[in-house]
């Protein structure tokens, strides 16, 4: 049942809890030691698991036909609730479009506290099912528990192909990298004016599910994709770069950020995810970038674009939203900052 709606100036959502968007995960360094200690899948219909980890799991259903699944949360980290569950939707199907799937159906996963109002519930919701319907696919159910804090997001199950599955590995020296959103979410909401968080809100709340069959359409000519969040893009294209075996190489002068976010680092803002993500690249990092190029790569993104490596004969293909990041190099695995 749909309640009358209100504008909900008077809730900050921020205000309910101590960190938020994907700034929240455990830092990768810890959670890569905990995920390399679990037992690996023996089921041979399990294509993409946790050995090695990637952006979802892909499990063969039928010969054409794989089953993507995937499912991501976090607390707020903007104050209107519909913007909360948009970004939130928009978050958990990225990681379906990563690899190259298309949106099905999603489950709901929701906490909050027992005196949490009950309208601002129900816009999280509204908000998110709209994006699962604009992403193709359907909100099927899910699962609200109480919690000090609140806490949304989606279990989102896709399907793809498996012979065009889309993986963090299989980068080439000589492709071109590219990346579809702007880069500097954290950056833009703790450092940034009202319009600069506007910017950055409206960013996050678009899905890549455009970015994502635009690469399906170039075919064989995209070798390694994956979608930037709360690693960074420091942290996400240093795992591009190890499971590619080459050097990963970002052009940090010629980064395309959102609207204060660069100006927020050079001020020397930083999120609480900012030394996490430098602690995760700690032994892999090669830098000459300035101060302010290094914190946009790793600031925390939460719903950020795809980053995919792709033959450099391909760029003229690619719509004005892509923008090149980078290239990739020849050498041992390393993640360059220039």
């Amino acid at each position: 049942m749909t309640v009358p709606t209100r504008d909900f100036a008077d809730l900050k959502l921020t205000e309910w809890t101590s960190c938020g968007g994907c700034a929240a995960k455990w830092g990768a360094a810890l959670l890569t030691d905990l995920v390399r200690d679990m037992p690996a899948g023996a089921d041979p219909s399990l294509l993409v698991g946790l050995a090695p980890f990637d952006d979802a799991a892909i499990y063969l259903v039928a010969p054409d036909v794989a089953l993507v699944s995937t499912t991501d949360f976090f607390p707020p980290l903007v104050d209107h609730p519909s913007d909360f569950g948009a970004i939130a939707a928009a978050n958990a199907c990225s990681d379906v479009y990563a690899m190259g799937g298309r949106v099905v159906v999603a489950l709901n996963v929701a906490a909050f506290p027992e005196h949490f109002p009950r309208d601002a519930i129900v816009a999280i919701f509204d908000a998110a099912a709209a994006v699962v319907a604009e992403a193709g696919g359907t909100i099927a159910g899910g699962h609200t528990i109480r919690n000090p804090e609140p806490i949304f997001g989606l279990a989102v199950q896709g399907v793809v192909h498996p012979d065009r599955v889309f993986r963090k590995g299989g980068a080439l020296p000589g492709d071109a990298l590219v990346l579809s959103k702007p880069i500097g979410t954290g950056l833009a909401l703790a450092g940034g004016s009202v319009d600069d968080k506007a910017e950055a809100i409206a960013g996050m709340r678009r899905l890549n599910r455009a970015a994502s069959e635009e690469l399906q359409a170039l075919g064989s000519g995209v070798h390694a994709v994956t979608d930037v969040t709360g690693y960074g893009l420091a942290g996400h294209g240093w795992e591009m770069a190890e499971r590619s075996g080459a050097q990963v190489v970002v052009h940090t002068g010629g980064i395309v950020a959102y609207a204060g976010a660069r100006e927020a680092a050079h001020r020397g803002v930083r999120t609480g995810g900012d030394p996490r993500n430098r602690d995760y690249v700690e032994g892999h990092l090669v830098s000459s970038a300035d101060a302010t190029g290094e914190a946009l790569c790793m600031d925390p993104q939460t719903s950020g674009g795809l980053l995919a490596a792709v033959h450099p004969s391909l760029i003229d293909s690619l719509s004005p939203m892509w923008w090149r990041v980078g290239d990739v190099a020849e050498g041992p695995a390393a993640l360059v900052l220039r």
